[in-house]
């Protein structure tokens, strides 16, 4: 029988921090997989065959039970237990890329992306709850500090991992290569979960069946029609799924209040917004990951459509991105965070900011170096913005409230990144794609938003009490 740790005291330093490793492996893996698709999509068509518009349905049929069921998955494992669910998620998750590897054609393929959603859904909300447990003190700043930075490299390495891969043709497995990379490290995630702690919500949670329903449809009727269309050419049905995904979530805040009220057991802790903090970060985490996972969308389609380049050549853009994003975010969790606390947020914006001014003249300029350069400046302030938010956004909330928030914060990031791709990329494609002006109305996009971004984080800040 495998060991289960009671505390973490009882638990040794090195595996502390190997769960942690293989927590933080088995997340990117699933949010790598968001975007790893996009690059290999027509390889996927050229080989398989069906209609054009199924390359779009590479990546949606991932993308929507992903994001409609994340906040299912967390309360899953407030009740059956987060290693539990943890264990079951990544077991699914890696038969179904094997699926996926294998599919003799496009509709298979489909249906078990649409099952590797559903399986990361159940994985990465357990995340946050499983390092709660297994760290205490000032190690457990550092260990959720992480999140953030293994989030957003993970969306701007997916195009890049998917040429490399794809371009590789390992053993001549062109695009099936870009799911057979998850058997290993599922196998290595699966081999180190045993040695976590086993953990769940102090009081059992229901899961709320109604809530439930509510909240699956009224995610799924907002962004099924961003993924299917893009912001400057939404149809008329595509509104009216709009507007009747946000009634469907107006029901779903009343129908958890009034079960709150009537000692019944609500799908999301409505605890979590009876202080500021909380709400402020679901605002700002869906701006931020709105700016940060629509520009890598328009970096890529810029160079492609603008300079003709190849597939890998655009994805290898975004390395330094990476690269700047990597360096800043372990400096910010290790040693900044701990000294200056919040203030290093309002410093990764500002940086942010003056990364994407610095691309509004770089894409005017002959050289691709300044682009480059303006990028790097980028990666920087993801990196610093990062580990301080989810450390801000994460500090305030109880045991009993680790589900909730976690399957929330992951929520809004699947739908601000949605909202990017939708936003930025209308913006550009609207604008004449492939064209500079384009590329420099897209960032000038981001960079309202970006400023948005600043006000929503100054309402994180908790408020000072009177003297």
């Amino acid at each position: 029988m495998p060991e289960t740790l009671s505390s973490p005291a009882e638990t040794p330093y090195r595996w502390r921090w190997a769960a942690l490793t293989a927590l933080l492996v088995a997340e990117a893996m699933n949010l790598l997989d968001s975007t790893i698709v996009q690059v290999a999509g027509p390889a996927v068509h050229e080989a398989l065959g069906g209609a054009v518009s199924d390359i779009q349905w590479f990546s949606t049929a991932y993308t929507l039970p992903f994001a409609v069921l994340l906040i299912t998955g967390g309360r899953l494992g407030d009740v059956f237990g987060r290693r539990r669910v943890f264990r079951i998620g990544v077991t699914g998750f890696m038969l179904s890329s094997l699926a996926c590897a294998l599919s003799p054609s496009a509709g298979l393929l489909i249906g078990f992306r649409a099952v590797q959603g559903a399986a990361a859904a159940m994985i990465i909300p357990q995340t946050i709850g499983l390092i709660k447990t297994m760290f205490t003190g000032s190690e457990i700043a550092k260990a959720l500090g992480s999140i953030g930075p293994v989030m957003g490299l993970s969306a701007v390495c997916g195009p890049v991992l998917g040429g490399v891969l794809t371009h590789a043709n390992l053993f001549g497995s062109s695009w099936r290569a870009v799911f057979l990379v998850n058997i290993p490290l599922s196998v290595l995630v699966l081999a180190i979960a045993p040695k976590m702690r086993e953990d769940r919500a102090p009081r059992r949670p229901g899961l709320d069946p109604a809530g439930t329903a509510l909240a699956m449809l009224g995610v799924a009727l907002i962004v099924y029609p961003l993924i299917e269309s893009d912001a400057a050419h939404l149809s008329t049905g595509s509104w009216c799924a709009l507007g009747a995904g946000l009634a469907v979530l107006l029901v779903f805040v009343a129908h958890q209040r009034r079960t709150a009220r009537r000692g019944g057991r609500p799908l999301v802790e409505v605890s979590l917004f009876t202080r500021r903090v909380f709400p402020a970060a679901l605002i700002t985490s869906t701006l931020f990951f709105a700016v940060t996972t629509g520009l890598t969308l328009v970096v890529v389609l810029e160079k492609q459509l603008g300079e003709s380049a190849t597939v890998l050549s655009a994805g290898l853009t975004l390395v330094p991105w990476s690269v700047g994003m990597a360096v800043t975010s372990w400096v910010s969790g290790a040693h900044l965070v701990p000294r200056f606390g919040d203030r290093v947020l309002f410093a990764g914006l500002g940086v942010l900011l003056i990364g994407l001014l610095a691309a509004i003249f770089a894409y005017s300029a002959a050289s691709p170096v300044p682009l480059l350069c303006a990028l790097l400046v980028i990666g920087f302030g993801v990196g610093l913005f990062t580990p301080a938010f989810f450390t801000s956004a994460l500090h305030v909330v109880s045991p009993q409230e680790i589900g909730s928030a976690a399957g929330l914060i992951n929520a809004v990031q699947q739908l601000g990144a949605t909202l990017g791709v939708a936003v930025l990329g209308g913006v550009y494609l609207g604008g004449s794609g492939g064209a500079p002006h384009a590329a420099q109305a897209t960032f000038w996009t981001a960079a309202g938003l970006v400023l948005a971004c600043f006000a929503a984080a100054a309402l994180m800040r908790p408020a000072r009490s009177p003297r």
